[in-house]
């Protein structure tokens, strides 16, 4: 099983003291900080890339899901609450498990369980990527423009020129193609695809969004400091704060 980099957000100090207790000596886990509300946490998250945050809900200055709404890139996650009421908010937000205060340590040990196992599963962040089949080719480290991809949706098929992709959006573990008017759904995380896309030409502009900037018109700047990307059919992208910045150094604007 793969070791996950946890941070610890929750503004009681004495709950992260016990959270890093009962997690001290599993060699499944490893603490790599603690934050005490949402802008810690944000800071944490981009300087630290965690595999896990174990997530308070209510925190003085912005609440958990408030803190998933402005990270680029959201880890796995497991709220950890004195409300049971956001249990279903919490899935909504793909969190992996929701734990109440006071936690048990067998219900701890549940959710890192089920938080390896998609770990593991997903090859996202934590351990190798999974072997491929030896019955297929191989297929090469990074996909460019003219590389062709077969997408199956349901009962429809295309053969599609990566190219012809101007936008990737996640959905869940899933991403959806935009291209031609269509919008398919494939079986691969956007991470998993940033991976693979030639970084010349496809830019992650935020956690949601994956640009062909081969299809970007123009751009324009927000009040807040965001860029707005402009494709084809009015469509417009919304980079992250961090993403902006790093579009503005690359490309020297």
């Amino acid at each position: 099983m793969p070791t996950l980099d946890t941070l610890i957000v929750d503004d009681e100090r004495l709950v992260r003291s016990e959270l890093r207790r009962m997690l001290d000596g599993r060699d499944s886990v490893e603490v790599v900080g603690e934050a005490a509300d949402a802008t810690e946490a944000e800071a944490a998250v981009e300087e630290l890339g965690p595999d896990l945050l174990l997530l308070d809900v209510q925190m003085p200055d912005a609440n958990g899901f408030d803190l998933l709404e402005r990270l680029d890139d959201v880890p796995h996650v497991v709220f950890v609450t004195a409300y049971d009421e956001y249990a279903i908010r919490a899935f909504e937000t793909s969190a992996l498990d929701y734990l109440v205060k006071p936690v048990e340590e067998e219900r701890l040990a549940e959710a890192l369980e089920t938080v390896q196992e998609q770990a593991a599963l997903s090859g996202e962040a934590m351990g190798p990527a999974p072997q491929p089949d030896p019955d297929e080719s191989e297929e090469p480290d990074t996909l460019t423009a003219d590389d062709q991809v077969f997408v199956k949706d349901g009962r429809r098929c295309w053969f599609v020129r990566l190219g012809e992709v101007r936008l990737f959006e996640a959905a869940g573990n899933y991403t959806r193609l935009h291209f031609d008017g269509e919008e398919p759904l494939i079986h691969r995380s956007l991470s998993y695809l940033e991976e693979r896309l030639d970084p010349g030409q496809y830019f992650r502009a935020s956690r949601q969004h994956i640009l062909n900037l081969e299809w970007v018109e123009d751009m324009s700047s927000r009040p807040n400091g965001k860029l707005l990307a402009h494709l084809p059919s009015d469509t417009t992208v919304e980079l992250s704060h961090r993403r902006s910045r790093t579009f503005r150094d690359e490309m020297g604007l």
